[in-house]
């Protein structure tokens, strides 16, 4: 756990999942339902605080508006007002933001913290259930460490929320979860209320290389005839669960069902564009819809279905060349997606480094469509950090743009976070001041951590 916080935990209940912000899309999921819901539930409670007012300082909303000299109001946990000339109550603690920027926290729909926790000993590799080609009944909050001190590194860079994914050796590899970035003892404690799974799939060179020697798929066809075996087994599973509800329960088969009927969210690591289209046409025969590819290198080139199929593109800013799949990058990639008509980008780290600087991952894209001559102002390109991202993980509704009634997460910045010099100053979620750049009793270590050098992992 991360100790700072630890004795403001368990203050409030949590109603934020009731709130319905105007920013989400009428076709965002529900909360999960069926049999697996009621399992391992959230047990996440928001930090009692005060009302919070932030004066005088340039806002990016996140929707694609950016307001100057303007204030955002806090109380309850969520976000009560924004705009300029705001009052608040005796009891509210004021922050001077002028001169500063604040934006929604940042929320990263591609990370391994806790299931590849730092120090990266093969003890805590707990990210790839290697041992079948669909393992789609594991489910990473299994294996998610709390004490990973990559969480605390994250939230010295903003991030607020979450989504822990497994690995990418198999062509289904179970699901992910969603986590608010807070001090916890149990992986419930940060879990997410009312976020719905992911479900991560691979596809590529990686199911492949790994079971090869195993047994198969040794082959992309191979790979795409899994996928299909898979949702075939679990159609028919699923035919039998509603005619016989005393059928008996299969993990992997309950999941994959999930998926089909939108309970669980799609995420796939796909790089070459190809590849998507095939994924495209797999999610129309098994009726599922594809929530984000992953890495997409080669996303810009279907940019436009991708738009009109309303997937998004959770991609890297300039990671390219490190395997064949990945050879054919540019660093326009995000840009591209971006503009194309219905086009949702989302920068992700898929790393416990770049996740700590996903701000500045974001800057790069802005410098390179500069150079090809695409303009991209600071109020459109924090929506790939915090709007997109949320519609990604099916939050949007209640998070990912500083709208009333929203979760109060937020990030107070020394200067524009697209800068090389920004910082996150503090960073509050559900309203409550989680880290003060300023106050080392705001900066979480955890229990692993105590009596240690900075290390691996540590804010840096």
């Amino acid at each position: 756990m991360l100790r700072p916080l630890t004795a403001a935990l368990c203050a409030v209940l949590f109603a934020g999942c009731a709130s319905t912000g105007t920013g989400g899309r009428a076709d965002a999921p529900a909360a999960p339902s069926g049999e697996a819901a009621t399992a391992f539930t959230s047990t996440y409670r928001p930090i009692a605080a005060p009302p919070v007012l932030i004066t005088g300082a340039t806002v990016l909303t996140g929707d694609g508006r950016r307001l100057e000299h303007a204030d955002v109001l806090l109380e309850g946990g969520k976000v009560a007002a924004v705009g300029t000339g705001l009052a608040a109550g005796a009891d509210a603690v004021r922050v001077d933001g002028t001169g500063k920027w604040v934006t929604p926290g940042l929320i990263d729909v591609h990370s391994h913290l806790g299931v590849y926790p730092s120090p990266g000993a093969s003890a805590h590799s707990d990210g790839n259930e290697a041992t079948a080609p669909v393992t789609a009944q594991v489910w990473a909050e299994h294996s998610v460490w709390p004490q990973d001190p990559g969480f605390g590194a994250a939230l010295a860079g903003g991030i607020t929320s979450l989504q822990i994914l497994p690995g990418s050796a198999n062509l289904v590899g179970g699901r992910g979860v969603t986590l608010k970035n807070v001090a916890a003892t149990t992986v419930q404690d940060m879990k997410f209320p009312g976020a719905p799974h992911g479900l991560k799939m691979a596809c590529g060179e990686n199911p492949k290389r790994v079971y090869g020697q195993k047994g198969g798929p040794s082959t992309r066809m191979g790979n795409v005839a899994g996928y299909r075996a898979a949702f075939i087994d679990a159609r028919d599973y699923a035919r039998k669960r509603e005619k016989d509800a005393s059928t008996k329960r299969d993990l992997k088969l309950e999941t994959l069902a999930a998926a089909m009927d939108g309970d669980i969210l799609v995420h796939i690591h796909c790089y070459r564009a190809d590849e998507m289209a095939q994924m495209l046409d797999l999610a129309k025969e098994f009726d599922f819809r594809i929530a984000a590819f992953h890495h997409g290198v080669e996303a810009y080139k279907i940019a436009d279905r991708l738009g009109a199929e309303g997937v998004c593109g959770a991609l890297w800013a300039d990671w390219w060349g490190f395997k064949m799949e990945a050879f054919d990058g540019i660093q326009e990639n995000v840009a591209i997606v971006d503009r194309a008509p219905g086009g949702c980008a989302i920068v992700h780290s898929d790393s416990d480094e770049g996740i700590q600087r996903l701000n500045q991952e974001a800057a790069k894209v802005i410098a390179s469509a500069r150079r090809a001559g695409i303009e991209i102002a600071p109020e459109r390109a924090i929506t790939w950090l915090t709007r997109n991202a949320a519609r990604a993980l099916g939050v949007d509704r209640v998070t990912g743009t500083l709208e009333p009634g929203k979760m109060g997460d937020v990030v107070l910045w020394n200067g524009n976070p697209f800068s090389v010099y920004a910082r996150a100053e503090k960073v509050w979620i559900d309203g409550a001041q989680v880290y003060d750049r300023h106050d080392a009793s705001r900066q979480p270590v955890t229990d692993f951590m105590l009596g240690q050098p900075t290390a691996q992992g540590g804010v840096r």
